[in-house]
């Protein structure tokens, strides 16, 4: 069949192109799988699996990936069965089809990539998660004024802030770990869509490819994309949370907040104003970052509304954008986390700006309810015209006007002070007396730290796991197919 030009430079040649880069590997590794199955199910003779097997080792990789596209076969499967049969005959290697398709060859594929690409981007968000961990460790006691509404609002600390991040990073792991047990399941055996009367082993194909077992339903295993759409939404979600975290500190990072500075190898100079000191590898990581989530929503879009079965739309198009999205989240992640070990805090200039704006009133309110049982809002009104007094006139002590709002608002004054009030409205008193579970005292950071550290270490331990059980069965595969 001869293809018409213009099919041939704007679909074949491509995906030609997309699969030697991403699927040419796999691919073998299934001729493989599915070869010593067919063997030992006694559904092709041992001296047919021997030749298969001798055809498929003698095909070089490399010069496969050389290939430039010339449109005499379809695409690389094709392309490769050539080799195949030119290697070792037709009538062996048209045995190696037996009890299967493109179909259930190609989903076997997608998830065998698929699988890699969550495996990535779980190890970057570990980088991301330790390097944030060892910061947390550096500043339990570094004060810092956070923002609500874009307003300063409340003293805290940076371990307490970047806390928030590490525990949202854990829960992307739990996501992305969910998508990649849901992933690693194996289409091998469901042929064209309908399964086959072939006495085929698919536990042993999935043995052999690393998977967790094989897919269920057969017209499923085909049609569906819910374990693409559930790893690609993972992943927007680590992206969401994670462009915020990177706003954050590209903000912290301007000259009118002074929060953070990053070390010299992730900023950048002028070529015009030498005092320049620009963070552009953060910047770098947030347009990444936002390039990725883009992708994960074009993915999302390319199968909204494609029928339930098998279709292109799902197929060969679909997946460099699948690699493009994990392969841009992960870097942007991978960046971060690297900027992230040279971030410099200021503690003494944090904790000095900290109180301005009347931060701590919220104490001051939460202190007279203790001191003296007013109901909150009482408190809250006497703490709020404290604000406007001050501004009245800012020479008097904060006793006077303490003493002064508490007696419109109650009838008598309350007396306090200046001393105490000092310590009252301190950004550190207001850190340390805030121990509730979750909180930014200083003792309950260090055990949200450790608590942290030992998820960290769990889920590298399953990350290990995982990553060893598919370079086991690599090597399995291998002995199992040199027998033959």
């Amino acid at each position: 069949m001869r293809f018409a030009p213009e099919y041939v430079t704007c679909v074949l040649n491509e995906n030609f192109e997309d699969a030697k880069e991403l699927f040419l590997a796999p691919l073998m590794a299934i001729h493989y799988a599915h070869l010593v199955m067919l063997a030992a199910q006694g559904i092709v003779s041992g001296d047919d699996a021997h030749r298969i097997r001798a055809g498929l080792d003698a095909i070089s990789l490399d010069d496969v990936r050389k290939v430039r596209y010339d449109g005499s076969c379809e695409d690389l499967f094709f392309y490769v069965e050539n080799l195949i049969r030119n290697s070792c005959g037709d009538t062996a290697a048209g045995r190696l089809h037996t009890a299967r398709s493109r179909n259930d060859i190609d989903m076997t594929m997608y998830r065998m990539r698929q699988r890699e690409f969550i495996l990535g981007l779980i190890a970057a968000s570990f980088e991301l998660r330790r390097s944030l961990l060892d910061l947390i460790d550096r500043h339990r006691e570094t004060v810092i004024a956070v923002h609500t509404h874009t307003q300063r609002a409340q003293p805290t600390t940076v371990a307490h802030y970047l806390l928030a991040a590490v525990e949202q990073l854990e829960r992307d792991a739990v996501r992305l770990q969910g998508a990649y047990d849901r992933t690693n399941r194996n289409p091998l055996g469901s042929c064209a869509i309908t399964g086959t009367g072939f006495p085929i082993d698919r536990q042993l194909t999935s043995e052999l490819l690393g998977f967790c077992g094989p897919t269920g339903n057969t017209y499923g295993s085909i049609a569906t994309v819910d374990y693409l759409l559930e790893s690609t939404s993972a992943a927007a979600v680590l992206l969401v949370g994670f462009g915020r975290l990177v706003q954050d500190l590209l903000l912290w990072c301007t000259a009118e907040f002074g929060y953070v500075r990053f070390g010299d190898g992730f900023v950048q100079s002028s070529s015009i104003m030498p005092q320049k000191r620009n963070p552009v590898a953060m910047e770098h990581a947030r347009a990444i970052g936002s390039e990725a989530l883009g992708q994960a929503q074009a993915i999302v879009l390319a199968v909204h509304n494609t029928p339930f079965g098998d279709i292109v739309d799902t197929e060969d198009d679909l997946q460099p954008l699948v690699f493009a999205m994990f392969r841009d989240a992960t870097r942007a992640v991978k960046l971060v986390a690297a900027a992230m070990t040279t971030a410099e805090f200021d503690a003494e200039r944090l904790e000095a700006r900290a109180a301005d704006g009347w931060t701590t009133l919220t104490e001051l309110a939460d202190t007279l309810v203790r001191d003296h049982q007013l109901p909150f809002r009482s408190a809250h009104a006497i703490a709020g015209r404290m604000i406007a007094a001050r501004q009245a006139d800012a020479t008097r002590s904060l006793a006077e006007l303490l003493a002064e709002v508490s007696g419109q608002v109650l009838g008598s004054p309350l007396s306090y002070s200046d001393a105490a009030l000092v310590t009252i409205l301190s950004p550190r008193h207001f850190v340390e007396v805030r121990k509730t579970d979750g909180g930014p005292a200083p003792e309950q950071t260090a055990r949200a730290g450790r608590a942290s550290r030992q998820q960290l270490d769990a889920d590298e331990g399953r990350w290990k796991g995982a990553t060893a059980a598919l370079a086991a069965a690599e090597r399995k595969l291998a002995e199992r197919s040199s027998a033959l």
